[in-house]
């Protein structure tokens, strides 16, 4: 078995993805090459979507997916439109079927070169989600940050879209808060026993939101599209929009939103963009690599 594989530095809406050919290959991304890979500035990413042959009858391939802390990730949607876009252009195939340890997801490549994912059915059980505590309705739990009078941030509607999730509701733009320094407090908070996805949400309008996200287990992101989806299910669950909104991701640098559907059969569909920047190869053991440009020189 060689020692290298192919991959992709892509984006989805700035969210950092590295996407991973591991098909024919029994080993698996080790959680030191991610490590080691995400402490390189060019190969610095939020997410890896390691491809791997498909393991369920009906299915294109199974998507193992890690984060830029080695940990393993249930879901991502801004990834999983990388790899349909990696994927359609090697096949020329529009639609695919992957499997995820959150389960089945369904993505098709528009003309317009946007990619729709359904993300499946949101969660919204407190102990699925999971939470420490048991909350009859999980739109509206206690919790918050700073002083108990004043509270900087309270109140947030959890679920799960596949991977936890915090939406806090804001007044103002989510880039005036200090989420480095509450993220790692609310993600590591003992109300989540598997950590959670901190988002700052502002509703715009009946159909419009403003976010921003720590993510669990990368930290501070440009994008989350799990985290869109959990907001706009969350805000329309708690009265604030309708079930389709557009979402401005107020830390991406790619000023497209996204377009979430909370459809009327519980799926929740995400259509966005997805970026390829460059490729090159990869030891998936140790994490060393180098660009298609460089291929013969000393891998870094």
């Amino acid at each position: 078995m060689s020692n290298t594989v192919e991959f992709a530095k892509m984006n989805g809406l700035g969210n950092k993805i590295l996407v991973v050919d591991m098909r024919g290959r029994t080993d698996k991304v080790t959680p030191q090459a991610a490590i080691a890979l995400n402490a390189d500035a060019e190969t610095q990413f939020d997410q890896i979507m390691a491809i791997h042959d498909p393991k369920a009858q009906g299915t294109d391939a199974y998507i193992d997916i890690l984060n830029s802390d080695g940990s393993k990730a249930q879901a991502c949607g801004n990834g999983t439109r990388c790899v349909v876009q990696a994927l359609a252009a090697e096949t020329g195939k529009k639609a695919f079927t992957f499997q995820t340890v959150a389960g089945i997801l369904n993505a098709v490549e528009h003309e317009d070169g946007t990619i729709s994912v359904d993300m499946g059915r949101p969660v919204f059980e407190w102990n699925r989600i999971p939470l420490a505590e048991e909350f009859h309705d999980t739109s509206r739990i206690e919790l918050q940050i700073g002083p108990i009078d004043n509270p900087v941030l309270h109140s947030p509607s959890a679920m799960s879209m596949g991977n936890p999730h915090a939406i806090f509701w804001v007044d103002r733009d989510p880039m005036s808060f200090d989420l480095e320094r509450f993220g790692p407090l609310l993600e590591n908070h003992p109300m989540f026993p598997e950590k959670a996805n901190i988002t700052l949400a502002q509703v715009i309008s009946d159909s419009a939101l403003r976010t921003r996200t720590w993510e669990r287990g990368a930290g501070l992101t440009l994008a989350c599209g799990s985290a869109a989806c959990a907001s706009a299910v969350s805000a329309a669950r708690t009265g604030r929009t309708g079930r389709k909104v557009t979402i401005d991701v107020a830390s991406s640098p790619i000023r497209q939103p996204l377009v979430i559907d909370w459809r009327e059969d519980d799926h929740v569909v995400m259509t966005g963009p997805a970026e390829w920047e460059w490729s090159g190869a990869l030891d998936p053991s140790t994490g060393t690599w180098s660009r298609d440009a460089e291929r013969g020189a000393e891998a870094r």
